[in-house]
Order: structure tokens, then sequence, then C-alpha cells
């Protein structure tokens, strides 16, 4: 179900629980699946405090898998390089804001079945999940 976007600076701004395997939490998954899908026009990537759920799950468009969207509980960026600054918008938030990504990361997180992965994004894809796991830290770019 696509939701309202929370634009909420004193939400935004604060640290989201932990996912767990549980019915709400999928069910938030897809409604933040859907509302990223509604907006992919203006937007690659969503958290779930974006759509009023203070819970540590992202949804990104990956482009280097067609498109799809993907989906991240509990996203953990393990190791990081290739330091560059880079001006940001958000949907939450009006203009864009600079601010420093990596080039390469790698991210342990939790996939829709809950079980434990790791993987390494580059490039765009790796910019989106950075700006994704900063909201679920309560950090506003």
């Amino acid at each position: 179900m696509q939701r309202e976007i929370m634009t909420s600076i004193p939400f935004l701004s604060q640290p989201s629980a932990e996912a767990l395997n549980t019915p709400e939490d999928l069910a938030v998954a897809q409604d933040l699946e859907d509302t990223l899908d509604a907006h992919r026009k203006g937007c690659v990537g969503m958290a779930a405090n974006m759509i009023g759920v203070s819970k540590r799950i992202i949804a990104f468009v990956d482009e280097d898998f067609g498109g799809r969207i993907f989906i991240m509980f509990n996203p953990t960026i393990t190791a990081k390089d290739g330091a560059y600054d880079v001006s940001e918008g958000c949907l939450s938030l009006k203009g864009e804001r600079r601010t420093v990504r990596f080039q390469r990361i790698e991210v342990s997180y939790a996939d829709r079945k809950f079980r434990e992965r790791h993987a390494t994004f580059t490039g765009f894809t790796a910019q989106i999940i950075q700006h994704e796991i900063d909201h679920c830290e309560g950090i506003i770019i």
C-alpha cells in the first residue's frame, strides 16, 4: 500500500529501531516498495521512516539489476572506500545538501526472508544505500 511521505524533521531525526521478522515489519517493507514505486520519477531510494515507520528497513532501485526494487532489513555498512563530495536531494526535504559518500561499500543486511546477507555495492547504487542508511540513523541529508 502506498503511504504518505513523512516530512517531520523531529521524527526523521530519530534513529530507527531494529526491524524484526514479523508480519508487521514485512508489511512495512511492502508498503515501502509500493511507495517508492509510485515515486520512481523523482526518487531512487527510501527508508521506512520516510513513510512514518521508525524501523531499519530501506528500499532502493538497483539499476545494476534491471531497475528492480531491492529491500534490506537492518543494513549496516561494514567497509567503505573512495570518498567523494556530492550534493543530494531527498523526497522528505526541500532542496539539496552537500555530503561525503563512498564509491564502494560493503553492507551486511537481512533479505525479505531474514537470511543474513553481505554484498558489495559501487557507484550510484552505493550512494543511494548510504543515503538511506543515514535515514535509519536519524541523519538527514
